[in-house]
């Protein structure tokens, strides 16, 4: 008799599926069970999309290189990495995807995360620094702790993955990658990891096992290819049911010059791949201050709902060690009335 039931009941949640499938598409049953409120709003965003910016926030303390940008309640904590010495180039080529050519030297800095409110104003910083791992990646935030990579300022490297505890900065190192993670998110959904390599040629997924109140153990690694070029994802947040939104950055030559162009995509996690592009046309000073033509969605980033069909970005681009958290507001074109 239980079996007759659970049968009726697959059956009709077949019938269901099919029904709304039918209906809706098949992208829509998949939106209203996968989709929260940001990406829901994402995907209407597109190249005709207003931005408006709507506020800038000077910090009071130096933040250096800005990598990282998370945003919980009204507290901010950005991800920065402290350059004392340049990497050189030793004259080897990589294409930073199947060759894992060590093309530089370490260097030496300082890797930094800052924790600030909504005036600019430190609220504490955590160091963490390896040795030759000193450059902090893309941050998340899993709604309980904070998610960054630290590596060697070089690709094909080495990393250290920490968790953070956002209310008191203590910083617990998870494990190490043989490559540069440039950005981690955590799949609360799957329990997985993910990350992404220099330039995001490589979309890392590591496998965690739970070892009851202790920290997670890493038990298996694996790497896809990036099936998108056109920018290097730099920061990346969880979103959803097993989506992260990634932006990033990608230097191209004209014979005009050259020039800097952003994005922000929706990747499913599940599969690799891109859902949703938006590109960035903004730029920092818009060519009048210390960083012209520095794209908005350079490095730090995040995306929130503002209510009324728009969201609200908060981009913190690196300017002369000085980087100030740049608002603007976003309405897709559908509702700019």
């Amino acid at each position: 008799m239980k079996s007759a039931v659970v049968l009726a009941s697959i059956l009709l949640l077949a019938g269901h599926a099919q029904a709304v499938s039918a209906h809706d598409g098949a992208g829509e049953w998949r939106k209203k069970f996968r989709d929260n409120e940001t990406t829901q709003l994402f995907r209407l965003i597109g190249k005709n999309a207003i931005w408006t910016q709507v506020g800038t926030v000077t910090t009071d303390f130096a933040n250096f290189h800005t990598q990282g940008l998370v945003k919980v309640g009204d507290v901010f904590y950005v991800s920065a990495v402290e350059v004392l010495e340049s990497t050189v180039r030793n004259g080897a080529a990589t294409d930073s995807l199947y060759d894992f050519t060590i093309d530089r030297s370490t260097g030496a800095g300082r890797g930094w995360l800052f924790k600030f409110d909504a005036t600019g104003h430190l609220l504490g910083k955590v160091e963490l620094t390896n040795g030759t791992k000193y450059h902090p990646g893309g941050i998340d935030f899993d709604g309980r702790h904070l998610w960054v990579s630290v590596a060697e300022y070089r690709p094909n490297s080495q990393t250290d993955i920490y968790r953070v505890d956002p209310r008191t900065l203590e910083a617990q190192r998870i494990f190490s990658e043989k490559d540069h993670i440039g950005g981690i998110v955590h799949n609360v959904h799957a329990g997985t990891l993910h990350g992404v390599s220099w330039g995001s040629r490589r979309l890392y997924t590591w496998e965690v096992a739970k070892r009851g109140g202790r920290a997670p153990r890493v038990v298996s690694s694996d790497w896809i290819p990036n099936p998108q070029f056109y920018v290097d994802y730099q920061d990346c947040h969880y979103q959803g049911i097993e989506y992260m939104l990634c932006g990033g950055v990608g230097g191209y030559s004209s014979p005009l010059g050259n020039f800097a162009f952003g994005g922000i995509d929706l990747v499913d996690l599940r599969t690799g791949r891109m859902e949703h592009q938006v590109p960035v046309n903004r730029f920092i000073d818009e060519g009048n201050g210390p960083s012209p033509g520095l794209s908005l969605s350079h490095n730090a980033f995040w995306l929130e709902p503002l209510g009324n069909g728009k969201m609200r970005g908060y981009f913190m681009t690196e300017s002369d060690n000085q980087a100030e958290l740049l608002i603007y507001d976003i309405t897709p074109w559908i509702n700019r009335q």
